[in-house]
């Protein structure tokens, strides 16, 4: 049984990480309404692809390496040998992330052109960023490996928003979409900065040995194809859209996908603490810890995400006539259901495919998202053309839906799955009831929308304590988080 304290601290870091993540997915919704409204549909279609493509890279590029950091660092103790591992992993991803300069300088003009409607800036500006993106995303790990959430989160918050308050800027200063996408490139060089400075006081200098490498890259490279896979479901819907029907239909998709995509936001603080705190337990033999752990991870993500996703599908068309113009909505709606599903069996992936990789079976992760990534590509190609976005929305939940089946399979037959059926079926309930009075309310208008949602969350938790879904332990244990 987890002691109340440590389970509190667990509960504190999960608010944390979740608030930033809040944060982070607000900053996407601000800029929506600014940048839908300042350029063409094409031109926000373009910006579009610049965000998928920074996405992307740092998933080939940093080589499984982050959360390598975070599995084999995470329970070590001596210095120096963290200092050896840190070094070394961050000299192999400083050479693949100039390599990956290199490659992307070279096609240029044919990356220009098939995403960024041959615009040749934004793939410069794309290249530079990108090349900073690799290098955070390592330097964030580090932070995440030891816990050091706040750092964490703070310097995840600004990377987001100094960039993003650059580029608004930019845009209300009515700068071509060229200049804008350069101001994202503030907020990853000067996290950069920081982070170096913090991590290199804390370790001091070193030279790397590369000893330990050989072991951790054995552990890192099958996690590649799964990285990559996961990035493929989730975001090449947006390039075979952009080849087949042109950017201006990515402009129409993408508004609808990131609102439902938000749900993943629930998922951030459970995939990033959870790999840092598991192997510690499992690797001493204390598996009800982990069983434990992964129990309230998976209620918590549940009681969060269903309601959050019924609510998100009624309310789309009103919510993207605020956010976007109504051109927009009226073409993207109905993604949001899609994804908003899709999204929800995501995020149960990527909770218990933590059983897989405390065994460090990545390859069997990997094989999963390769196969996973091939269907999407093939079924976005054929969809596409006859179903338009509907077709790429579609695409994405049966392949969410199937990762999430197969990793299930695989694991209950080695682990318990953390599923409690009484709980699931008290929080559908709860979140089926509130979804209808949301439907009848059907609110017009930012106020009368935050007036529906704030009623429905408090429909929503007191129908869920009434059913018993939160008991008065749970309950005890947030005041005193409180």
């Amino acid at each position: 049984m987890i002691y109340v304290s440590e389970y509190v601290q667990f509960i504190k870091r999960i608010g944390l990480v979740g608030i930033t993540n809040i944060l982070i997915s607000l900053s996407g919704l601000i800029f929506i309404p600014i940048i839908t409204k300042s350029f063409s549909t094409s031109d926000y279609g373009v910006w579009a692809q610049v965000t998928t493509t920074i996405a992307l890279i740092p998933n080939l590029v940093n080589l499984g390496l982050p959360y390598t950091m975070v599995r084999f660092l995470s329970p070590e103790k001596d210095k120096t040998k963290i200092k050896d591992s840190f070094f070394s992993m961050m000299l192999l991803v400083l050479i693949s992330s100039l390599i990956m300069v290199i490659l992307m300088l070279c096609g240029s003009e044919l990356i220009a052109n098939s995403l960024f409607n041959g615009k040749i800036q934004i793939l410069y500006a794309v290249v530079i960023i990108s090349f900073f993106a690799c290098l955070n995303l390592m330097l964030l790990s580090f932070f995440r490996t030891f816990q050091q959430i706040k750092l964490y989160s703070l310097f995840l918050v600004l990377q987001t928003y100094l960039g993003v308050a650059v580029c608004i800027f930019l845009t209300l200063n009515k700068e071509p979409i060229e200049t804008v996408v350069w101001g994202l490139l503030v907020g990853y060089f000067g996290v950069f900065i920081a982070m170096n400075i913090i991590i290199l006081i804390f370790l001091g200098k070193g030279i790397p040995k590369l000893k330990n490498l050989k072991e951790e890259l054995k552990f890192a490279i099958p996690t590649i194809p799964s990285n990559v896979s996961s990035w493929v479901v989730d975001s090449s819907d947006k390039y075979v859209i952009g080849i087949i029907l042109g950017s201006t239909f990515v402009g129409y998709y993408s508004p609808g996908y990131a609102l439902g995509s938000i749900l993943l936001m629930f998922l951030s603080p459970f995939a990033l603490l959870l790999p840092a705190i598991l192997p510690k337990y499992y690797d001493a033999g204390n598996i009800s810890k982990v069983n434990t752990f992964l129990k309230y991870s998976m209620k918590y993500y549940l009681i969060l995400t269903i309601p959050a996703a019924i609510g998100m599908s009624i309310l789309s068309k009103e919510l993207l006539l605020i956010l976007t113009t109504s051109e927009i909505a009226m073409q993207g709606y109905l993604i949001t259901p899609f994804v908003c599903l899709g999204a929800l069996f995501m995020g149960i992936y990527g909770i218990i495919n933590n059983f897989i990789i405390l065994e460090k079976k990545t390859k069997i992760l990997g094989h999963i998202w390769i196969l996973v990534a091939i269907f999407n590509i093939i079924f976005n190609i054929i969809a596409v053309p006859y179903l338009g976005i509907i077709g790429a929305a579609i695409v994405t939940l049966i392949c969410y839906f199937f990762a999430f089946l197969v990793t299930a399979t695989y694991s209950r037959k080695r682990f318990k799955l953390p599923f409690d059926i009484k709980d699931m079926s008290k929080i559908i309930i709860s979140s089926v009831i509130m979804g209808i009075f949301v439907k009848i309310a059907n609110p017009s208008g930012i106020l009368n929308i935050l007036i529906v949602i704030l009623i429905a969350v408090v429909i929503y938790f007191v129908l869920l304590f009434l059913l018993k879904g939160i008991d008065k332990k749970e309950v005890d244990i947030f005041k005193e988080m409180i």
